[in-house]
């Protein structure tokens, strides 16, 4: 009841149901729907008014406005210093000092809020107004902006789907940028996508170790340089060198940071020298077979 005073569903003066009437809606016993309105009474959200029963205060607290920026906004400020599990319209709500019901003026349900906090990070940076005319120069352009996006959320790579791609706006602007990067290489749209989502593919899979690292260093309180420490006896004992002997080296030498930018900038370069090696050969197929 005190969710519809808020909401605006009753307004100030508009009689509330009786106690009986509650019992009624409600299924509750009597003596439930009696304290309820007490409760409300004391509240400050009703008020007895002879001859009408109890009616909605004049001075009940007014619901604060909310916009949907503000319910993706705050929903994304949740998923960012918590997770996303921890996202919920209730937790929404009260951050918000809104009713729950009120949010689904602006969303449709869960679903639609995270495609919304999707297309919302995802649009967070621009694109270059121009391309760079070098296609392996604009591929990092793409996939340096989905990094970044990334590292600032990292429950974003675990939402996004390659194979059940999310419909927001914001998305279809980076695919749209890899498609016209690789257009005047004279490729099929297949072979274009294709390499597109292998860029994407790259960049998701690495950051999803984003989250992970996160949520093992909230559990933990350790760093990864810091858990590899303490497991560093457990690690040598595994790591025969007799059966091992390269890996034994590695772990000895104590030399080796497997650091996410590092990997994630190897990795990239790695992939665009083969997709470069990919078009080459291409190119001298496309060549010798227009010759007579």
């Amino acid at each position: 009841m005190a969710e519809r005073i808020t909401s605006g569903m009753l307004s100030p003066g508009q009689r509330v149901p009786s106690a009986r009437e509650i019992t009624r809606e409600w299924g509750v016993a009597i003596a439930t729907a009696t304290h309820a309105l007490k409760r409300l009474q004391q509240q400050g959200l009703v008020v007895s008014k002879p001859g009408s029963g109890s009616v909605v205060s004049s001075g009940a607290p007014p619901q604060r406005r909310v916009s949907t920026a503000d319910v993706v906004a705050t929903a994304i400020a949740i998923a960012d210093t918590e997770g996303i599990d921890a996202v919920s319209m209730r937790r929404i709500a009260a951050e918000l000092g809104a009713s729950t019901m009120s949010l689904y003026k602006h969303v449709d349900g869960k679903d639609g809020l995270l495609l919304r906090m999707i297309d919302s990070v995802l649009g967070e940076d621009s694109l270059p107004a121009r391309s760079a005319a070098d296609w392996r120069q604009d591929l990092e352009v793409c996939a340096r902006l989905q990094w970044a996006a990334f590292r600032r959320h990292p429950w974003l790579a675990g939402l996004m789907s390659i194979t059940r791609p999310q419909l927001v706006p914001n998305g279809f602007r980076y695919t749209e940028w890899c498609l016209r990067a690789l257009a005047p290489l004279g490729l099929s749209m297949e072979s274009m996508m294709f390499v597109s989502v292998t860029v994407f593919s790259h960049v998701k899979g690495i950051a999803i170790d984003i989250a992970l690292e996160a949520e093992q260093q909230q559990d933990t309180g350790l760093t990864a340089d810091q858990y590899m420490t303490t497991r560093s006896s457990d690690i040598e004992a595994m790591v025969s060198p007799q059966e091992l002997p390269l890996l034994a080296s590695l772990v000895r030498a104590d030399d080796f940071d497997l650091d996410l930018e590092a990997l994630f900038e190897f990795g990239l370069q790695r992939l665009l020298d083969g997709i470069a090696g990919w078009v080459e050969d291409h190119r001298a197929h496309h060549e010798r077979a227009s010759k007579p």
